[in-house]
Order: structure tokens, then sequence, then C-alpha cells
């Protein structure tokens, strides 16, 4: 099969985005693929560029500038013009225009068969204000939340301390800041602005981090992360040794079975595709509570996805295939 890696791009996740792709990309050509890798920023990547970045850590490389971001979304209709000689569109992309819907729009009018949810969920989705609101519709439950500007006497009687405030559609914890007293919150809230217009301030819950990948619309096994810091944030997601991933968790048979009817009542209210990831808090009192949906989970060596599934007995090669292969089962043609 031909399939085109796009990656990279120009988000604040640009360096993950890198490394999920390019390990993609090495994976599914052990499956006999034809595969080529495309940086939206820059352009397709040589044989010898890839290896280079293989080779390489994940480093918090700067977007390219305003400028370029100008003439990249000029030039990307064309670029999205030619896919469609590829049977298949993996998106390796994360946060941004990547994750957001554009490129998934721009790919719908190209005529392009896509891996991961359709414009409209993964828009849904990347705003985790619209997100929480349909959660709670469909019965999952959502830590409580405001979104910015904010009344601090509301936020102490009702959300209290300590609370998390984020941009509302960001990823990989970028901007995310845990505050503790509200001399801290209006600092956290101009950090978080950085990143996107809206920035929320989230009730934090207590408790085990958990996550639950969907493939296709099977619940993955439940993970359970165990973060050397108080929140599995940036440094921890992607530094090695500093959290510890248990594949399964160790769960009640009853709660593994509660968490994955939510991660699969949110995947639905959605409406997601194909493989994402839902993250959840338990609290001491045994309460699931959903934080949030990634429509295009990272797939490096220290990702969540990869480790679910091979839990589940699945290969790193084979999760990419079949998520291919999703692809083409929902926007192909029985390619």
């Amino acid at each position: 099969m031909r399939i085109t890696v796009l990656l990279g791009g120009t988000s604040s996740e640009r360096d993950v985005s890198l490394a999920s792709g390019l390990r993609m990309a090495d994976a599914l050509r052990s499956r006999g693929h034809d595969v080529t890798a495309i940086d939206t920023a820059y352009g397709p990547l040589s044989a010898a560029e890839e290896q280079a970045m293989l080779a390489g850590s994940i480093m918090r490389t700067v977007p390219p500038d305003v400028q370029a971001l100008v003439r990249l979304e000029r030039s990307m209709p064309e670029k999205l013009g030619a896919i469609p000689a590829s049977d298949v569109v993996l998106l390796a992309l994360h946060g941004g225009r990547g994750e957001d819907g554009t490129i998934q729009a721009m790919l719908d009018l190209a005529g392009a068969v896509y891996t991961g949810s359709g414009h409209l969920a993964s828009a849904l989705a990347m705003d985790k204000d619209l997100s929480k609101h349909l959660f709670r519709a469909a019965g999952v439950p959502t830590p409580d939340w405001r979104m910015a500007p904010v009344d601090k006497n509301d936020v102490m009687v009702n959300l209290r301390y300590p609370c998390i405030v984020k941009p509302s559609k960001q990823g990989s914890t970028v901007g995310l800041s845990l505050v503790r007293a509200s001399d801290e919150l209006q600092p956290a809230i101009d950090l978080a602005g950085q990143y996107d217009d809206e920035v929320m301030v989230e009730q934090f819950i207590a408790g085990r981090e958990l996550t639950v990948a969907i493939l296709g619309d099977e619940p993955l096994p439940v993970g359970e992360i165990i973060p050397k810091h108080e929140l599995y944030d940036y440094e921890c997601k992607y530094t090695p040794g500093m959290a510890r991933e248990v594949f399964p968790a160790e769960l009640a048979p009853e709660e593994t079975r509660r968490v994955q009817e939510l991660a699969l009542k949110a995947f639905r209210a959605l409406k997601l595709e194909g493989c994402a990831r839902i993250d959840f808090r338990m609290s001491a009192d045994g309460e699931f509570y959903c934080l949030e949906a990634n429509t295009l989970p990272g797939m490096t060596q220290l990702s969540l996805v990869p480790q679910a599934a091979a839990a589940a007995g699945i290969s790193f090669p084979e999760l990419c295939e079949r998520i291919v292969t999703l692809a083409t089962q929902s926007r192909g043609s029985g390619v």
C-alpha cells in the first residue's frame, strides 16, 4: 500500500509529532508498505533525514515563524491536492492545525483517505470546553470547570485549590499549571494564554491517573501512569525514567469494565474514529473523571497507546497497520 505520513508541522508539539511519525513510517515499511514522510512545515523528508532524526533525541524545537506559517497555509491546498496518489494519508500531527480539524477538512476537499477522526470530531475533541459539555451530556463524569476570565471567589468556593489551569485547545500538557493559591491564578492564566486564545480553569481531582486507548470501537487494556512529578507533565511524558506506566492497570474487574465503558462513551460522544486515547482521573472514592480525548495520540517509544496495544498482544507495526486499515474501511473503497 502507498502511504503518506504527515508529521512535524508548526505546533508546539512539533517535536513529538516528528518522533511519532518517523517511528510509524519505519514500522509500516517493515510490513512491506511504500511510505513517504512529509513534514508539513518543510516538505518531503529524504531517507537520510529520517534516519538522522530517528537517531536523535526528542527536543523542543522552535516552530517556524509566523510568516513561514502563513506561506505554509497558502500552499497547503495545492500540496494536499497531489496526495490522492497515495492510498492512505497517515496523520502523525499533534496539536495546532494538524489535530484541530483544519488538515482533516483540507484532506476531505482533496478526496484523500486519511487516518483518525474527521474534521468535526477533531475540532470538538481539541476544544476541551466543548468536549466536556458533550461528555456530561453522554453521562461521562468530568471535573468542574470555568473558562477565563474567572471570578477568583468563584474559583475558591466552587473549584477550590489546588486547581488546574490550561489552554483549552492544546495537548501534551503544554501551558498547563497546577495552581495552589489565588495569587498564582492569574500568572497561570497568562501562561496558558500564550498558547491559546481560550483558557480553562478546572477542578483538580486528586487520585490515580488512568488512560484508555480505543482502537476502532474496542477499548484496549487500561493503563495507569505514575509520574515522578505530581502531574503527568511534558517532562514526565517524554523523558525516560520520569514516569512509570502499568499496563494493564491494577484495578478490580468491575473498575476496568467501568472505565472502559466510559472511554467508549466519550469516544462516541465526540464522534471519533480510528485510534484515540481517553484520559481519566480516579478519585479516592473510586469515581472516574474524564479529562480529555486525544484524537492523534503520541506513538513515540514512551507513548501510552503502543504500550496499551502491546498489553493486548498487538505489536507496534501491527498497530500502525490496523490504524491504516481502519481508515480504508471508513473512508476508502476497499483499498
